[in-house]
């Protein structure tokens, strides 16, 4: 019989990789705990929460982050184009999460070792912004094989971070 792994006996090591995640307006507390408990999962660096009038830390997101908000570095900003540019300057590749016209799928991106990304997740409703998209490196999306064309963004922030983060553990 197999025995369920904690947090004490499990088989991974505790990673971080060069990965921030930008937030363009996401505001539901349950979407903001579950991407902090996400971004924790995979190592993620910081995140930043862009857009007005956004409540990070609630009752219902502290009860869907379950802690992770106390490991993971964030930080708030109203002009996600001003985050945006402050990466850029600090030479990370910006990769915004939709579906476009010249999105390629997100397992297609190459991950080189010395690269530091930025991902940019958008608010289910609006996705990322026209401004942010005109000023990704790249947009990249998830291939979906049903009836819709979005999935939950805290869904989708975690099967862009694991086909980011597979890359480096093999390019490694």
């Amino acid at each position: 019989m197999s025995q369920q792994l904690h947090h004490d006996n499990n088989q991974f090591t505790k990673k971080q990789f060069p990965i921030t995640l930008v937030c363009d307006r996401v505001n539901s507390p349950a979407n903001i705990g579950s991407i902090f408990r996400i971004a924790d999962s995979f190592g993620v660096e910081q995140i930043y929460f862009c857009g007005q009038d956004i409540t990070v830390v609630s009752k219902r997101m502290q009860r869907t982050a379950r802690s992770t908000h106390e490991f993971t570095p964030y930080k708030q900003s109203e002009k996600i184009t001003d985050v945006i540019e402050q990466l850029k300057m600090e030479s990370y590749t910006v990769l915004s999460l939709e579906i476009t016209e010249n999105s390629i799928p997100v397992s297609e991106y190459h991950v080189t070792t010395s690269e530091k990304i930025a991902v940019v997740i958008g608010e289910e409703n609006f996705g990322v912004s026209e401004k942010v998209l005109a000023l990704s490196h790249q947009n990249v999306h998830i291939n979906m094989y049903g009836n819709n064309s979005s999935m939950n963004v805290a869904t989708a922030t975690g099967i862009a971070l694991y086909e980011i983060t597979k890359q480096w553990l093999v390019v490694s």
